[in-house]
């Protein structure tokens, strides 16, 4: 007995079938590759700016599976000097972005304002301070912190905006298991006083 012939997808059937798939595909690109992460303060002015929106790289340190504390695999780790987001350890339902200044095992310390990783200065080009005065350690660890070493499997991470940051001097190291992706570049940025574009730093790149 021959085979009845298929009857063709309906118009509608194949834009629905066309939909649900861009669906699933932009879903596993949010989880596994890429994701849109957007600047809501000063803390890593210069760097970046409220209103810049930039892409997340899920896929470097390797994605974590939904709903678990399970990492694939990634191709390389944080260093020093990466920009991240990650999970804000007090409230892991808000997302920070801050710069990896120590990694598990090192030995951090803030002296007169100035960062020592493993007893030697950094050369920070990227870091601003607003205040010009140094507040005693008396007063909290915004310009006098540890020295302290990174517990391993953890993040040191600070703003570039250093006396207005609230970072691990304050809160302490992030644990890998909260981090989100490195950030990538910036593809779109709104300058809210002047309610206009930044066209100057569209696909920039974040270092």
């Amino acid at each position: 007995m021959p085979t009845p012939p298929k009857r063709p997808k309906s118009l509608l059937r194949e834009y629905v079938d066309t939909a649900l798939y861009a669906v699933i595909l932009t879903l596993l690109l949010r989880v596994f590759v890429v994701q849109a992460f957007r600047i809501p303060s000063e803390s890593m002015v210069p760097t970046l700016l409220v209103g810049d929106f930039l892409f997340v790289n899920k896929f470097e340190y390797g994605p974590k599976l939904p709903f678990t504390h399970v990492r694939l695999p990634g191709i390389t780790h944080p260093k020093l000097g990466d920009v991240i987001v990650f999970q804000y350890p007090q409230d892991p339902s808000r997302d920070y972005i801050k710069r990896c200044v120590a990694t598990g095992g090192q030995t951090v310390e803030v002296k007169d304002k100035a960062l020592y990783v493993e007893g030697k200065k950094r050369d920070e080009p990227f870091v601003i301070h607003g205040d010009a005065m140094v507040q005693p350690a008396a007063f909290g660890p915004r310009d006098y912190f540890g020295p302290f070493t990174v517990p391993p499997g953890n993040l040191f991470m600070m703003g570039d905006n250093r006396d207005n940051s609230n970072d691990s001097r304050f809160w302490g190291p992030v644990d890998f298991d909260l981090v989100r992706g490195r950030a990538m570049f910036i593809y779109w940025s709104w300058d809210g006083d002047r309610n206009w574009p930044r066209f100057q730093r569209l696909f920039k790149a974040i270092r």
